[in-house]
């Protein structure tokens, strides 16, 4: 992980995981980890980011791809980007209009953006415009029947409409993709274990510590500092018990 130093050039907004702030590193893993499971799609592959925030995704993916153009709204964080990250090209749109030639990119990869949109069915046809006939789109976003239980409306302040397994299915498809795979985000066996040894969930536990404004405990200050990417399992098992529900569709 990053230093403090680099850390403190782009701070935590509530909006954009960062990598780097120890209590910060579960979220961060977590986005990691479909980073890592999906980055296959993008080897060789001219790769469109859709909301590339810190620019940590869009770097791993730089590393097999043969480039990554990073689209996001703020322009500190694109300097942020520009600066931390060189095999990243960072631009800044708005996701409503992609500032891409129609069937141009191999892949767009949107990871835990669609949820900020007010308009998800319009840019998922930006995204079928500029993807070439047989390439592909990477989703991943919360999972509304985990993140967001029993609500009509996110708990999330900035989260516009949170999809569950079937929903984002369904938006994928009434857009004109076709869908290749449908999976779920989970915790596996070692985070499983976090969760009892912290009475049920680590994910509480951290909600609680945030909530309250205490000083975070020790034990799940260390619980949290050693998640790793591969604490976390990609299934198709489940669905609506995921945590982030994960997508590959394809444009005919």
């Amino acid at each position: 992980m990053e230093t403090e130093p680099a850390v403190s050039r782009l701070p935590l907004t509530g909006e954009r995981t960062v990598p780097g702030i120890v209590a910060e590193n579960y979220w961060f893993r977590r986005h990691e980890a479909a980073y890592l499971a999906l980055g296959p799609y993008c080897v060789d592959a001219f790769v469109l980011e859709t909301g590339c925030g810190e620019g940590y995704g869009a770097d791993l993916l730089a590393r097999g791809a043969a480039g990554v153009l990073g689209l996001d709204y703020d322009a500190p964080t694109l300097r942020h980007v520009a600066r931390t990250y060189p095999a990243v090209y960072p631009a800044r749109a708005n996701l409503a209009a992609l500032p891409v030639r129609s069937s141009t990119v191999d892949v767009v990869v949107n990871f835990q953006v669609i949820e900020h949109l007010w308009d998800q069915e319009g840019f998922l046809l930006e995204c079928l415009r500029v993807l070439r006939p047989g390439s592909r789109l990477l989703v991943t976003t919360p999972n509304r029947l985990t993140f967001s239980p029993g609500r009509d409306t996110p708990l999330n302040p900035f989260h516009t409409r949170e999809l569950a397994p079937a929903e984002l299915a369904d938006l994928l498809r009434d857009t004109g993709f076709d869908l290749e795979y449908l999976a779920g985000l989970r915790h596996g066996t070692r985070l499983r274990a976090l969760d009892a040894s912290l009475g049920g969930s680590l994910i509480d536990a951290q909600v609680a510590v945030a909530v309250s404004g205490e000083p975070w405990p020790a034990e799940l200050l260390d619980a949290v500092a050693s998640v790793t990417a591969a604490d976390f399992a990609i299934t198709t098992d489940d669905l609506e018990s995921s945590l982030d529900v994960v997508a590959v569709a394809v444009r005919p």
